[in-house]
């Protein structure tokens, strides 16, 4: 198995934090949506910048997508911890999220809501990318 480190670059906004998702070459896998910072507050905050690792996870309402695990930032899967099941799924708009990640293939409005579009595709290429392999998400600031 190989090891993989993605880098989500984050812009902060009052109505999401939105973002661009690069592999370590800096090519463009995918843009995100997130809630706003919001002090890492559980549900309606994005999660802390730093360093996580993903995991392949089949969540009971989300399907196949992956857990964002970082224990040195309070977020684990299960817990206990500050943030628990914090994930990466299909969505496309802030307002879908509870403190998780969409990916999308592009920007764009759903309705009047700023969004990410295109997210089943994008989180399918993620999948396809990550497979089993052991994979690290840096999250920074842009």
């Amino acid at each position: 198995m190989r090891q993989l480190q993605l880098t989500l670059f984050r812009r902060y906004f009052s109505l999401g934090t939105f973002g661009e998702l690069k592999d370590a070459n800096g090519r463009l896998l995918a843009v995100t949506v997130e809630c706003p910072w919001v002090n890492n507050q559980k549900g309606i905050s994005c999660i802390p910048e730093g360093t996580y690792q993903l995991q392949r996870h089949v969540s009971p309402s989300k399907g196949d997508c992956f857990a964002i695990i970082g224990p040195s930032h309070g977020v684990t899967l299960y817990g206990p911890s500050q943030r628990t099941h914090c994930l990466i799924h299909i969505a496309n708009r802030a307002s879908e999220l509870e403190g998780c990640i969409a990916p999308g293939k592009r920007f764009g409005l759903v309705g009047d809501e700023w969004a990410v579009l295109s997210s089943r595709q994008a989180l399918d290429e993620l999948r396809e990318l990550i497979g089993d392999n052991d994979c690290t998400l840096v999250i920074r600031g842009q």
